[in-house]
């Protein structure tokens, strides 16, 4: 935050990751059988996010190539769709105000719930032993956005933008450790 978010991958035109997608951007769900889909509107540009839903397993980590928005798995679970995402690439940023972090070990359990109509709480569970002692969880209050479509948006102007920001290196970031 000392350094105004130069260091956000978002600001480089990165994807923001889960969780982070979900809250600053617009988004819409598609639901199939075997497959839920959730779009974006984000400056970066349109993106998608695939949640299997045909019974799948994740993956092994060392059997998938790490994404930006992880390879994701979903169930119900009553009337919650839960959704278990991992296959990160390292680097990532969970948050826009305090920049938390995340490795390649971040494992997120979102757990979608509608309360009524207009109305989804999202709770968020990061797992991450490289980044953070435990597990966190949060939840977040979601409102329907009615009669809205998404848009679609480039970076193409970010390399300008980016001119007004120039400040010093980062400092180098410790490697993360290798189980």
């Amino acid at each position: 935050m000392d350094r105004d978010h130069i260091d956000d991958p978002y600001a480089y035109c990165l994807p923001l990751g889960v969780p982070r997608i979900n809250f600053r951007s617009e988004l819409k769900i598609v639901q199939t059988p075997a497959l839920t889909l959730f779009l974006y509107e984000t400056y970066v540009g349109m993106m998608f996010r695939q949640v299997f839903t045909d019974g799948r397993p994740l993956p092994n980590a060392a059997d998938s190539q790490p994404t930006w928005l992880g390879y994701s798995v979903g169930r119900w679970d009553g009337d919650t769709f839960v959704v278990e995402t991992t296959g990160f690439r390292d680097r990532g940023w969970l948050s826009t105000r305090e920049a938390f972090p995340h490795s390649d070990a971040l494992r997120v359990t979102e757990r979608f719930r509608r309360r009524d109509f207009g109305h989804m709480d999202l709770t968020v569970t990061i797992d991450d032993p490289k980044a953070y002692v435990k597990p966190w969880t949060n939840t977040i209050p979601m409102t329907l956005r009615p009669d809205t479509e998404l848009m679609e948006a480039f970076c193409d102007n970010q390399l300008a933008i980016l001119q007004h920001f120039r400040t010093d290196p980062p400092p180098p970031e410790p490697p993360s450790p290798r189980n």
